[in-house]
């Protein structure tokens, strides 16, 4: 199979993420859901190591960067989105996602210091400013959307920006091959995950008998579906959508790669509107608008000087 049919089914998995965690929300926490993707992820990318005779990396050096870059790659992403959406809706939250490109450049001016960072890209970061501020839209009470939750999605996606930026500054130089790096990351993730999903079922005054009870209250077919869109969040937009991101920038390479940041918020705004019903003001659309113009523009490669 070419790139392109994986680089179509990797939008639509994780454009679809954010549909899979409103529908959990029925029956999950955010921080169960979080952590029930990313043990689920783990299985699923460890098996496919396995698979391919990989191992994970063996050098202290490189984990002590790795806990780093897999907190700001999974953990902390997965938790902020999962909790968004318990007050913005699901094509909102896919919006923030789209933020990615925006941090990786604010990112870099800290942590990448030698780095030149044209004045293009830097005026891109202040259009994108401006069309999340359209989005947010703090002058109005009435349309405007939850700030803290919109605040949650938008961390999230900036959290991508500033992990890959990390990964650049401290791991570039490290050979992890194949789906090492990926595995590493989820191994983080759940490390960081299961402690904090149990102190926060511990610290939770209504807490339920167990830290996986679920709390909703369909019966029958209909109370399995939360779980089985959790499930699949894990296997398909956590562990298989690794191994495609993997495939897509080794074959297409890391440009072509990273443009579906600028479509996952797309399918996202589709699902949430078609599947479920959710409705978005004419200014956050345009404001949406303006934040991937913005990513576009950061991504367009500068020009070489002559």
């Amino acid at each position: 199979m070419g790139w392109q049919p994986k680089f179509a089914v990797l939008v639509l998995i994780w454009g679809s993420s954010f549909l899979f965690m409103k529908v959990g929300l029925e029956a999950m926490t955010p921080v169960q859901i979080s952590t029930l993707r990313v043990l689920t992820g783990t299985v699923v990318v460890l098996v496919l190591l396995a698979a391919t005779r990989g191992r994970l990396p063996r050098s202290w050096d490189v984990w002590k960067h790795l806990v780093v870059f897999g907190f700001f790659l999974s953990a902390l992403p997965f938790t902020l989105f999962a909790m968004s959406e318990t007050r913005i809706s699901s094509a909102l939250a896919g919006i923030g996602n789209s933020t990615t490109p925006i941090a990786t450049v604010l990112a870099g001016l800290v942590l990448l210091p030698h780095d030149r960072v044209s004045p293009r890209k830097l005026g891109a970061v202040l259009l994108g400013f401006l069309g999340v501020v359209l989005i947010a839209q703090p002058w109005t009470v009435a349309d405007r959307p939850d700030l803290l939750g919109f605040a949650m999605a938008v961390t999230g996606g900036a959290s991508y920006g500033i992990g890959w930026t990390y990964y650049r500054r401290f791991l570039s130089g490290a050979d992890l091959g194949g789906l090492s790096q990926p595995a590493a990351v989820l191994v983080v993730g759940s490390a960081f995950l299961v402690p904090t999903a149990l102190l926060a079922w511990w610290l939770d005054p209504g807490r339920l008998a167990t830290p996986w009870a679920t709390h909703g209250t369909a019966t029958g077919l209909q109370a399995w579906w939360p779980l089985l869109s959790v499930l699949a969040l894990g296997a398909l937009g956590t562990g298989l959508a690794f191994m495609l991101q993997y495939d897509v920038v080794r074959a297409a390479g890391p440009v072509v790669g990273s443009t579906v940041t600028y479509l996952i918020p797309v399918v996202s705004v589709l699902l949430g509107t078609l599947v479920l019903g959710e409705h978005l003001s004419w200014v956050a659309l345009v404001g949406f608008a303006v934040v991937l113009g913005a990513a576009l523009v950061i991504n367009r490669p500068d020009r070489p000087l002559r």
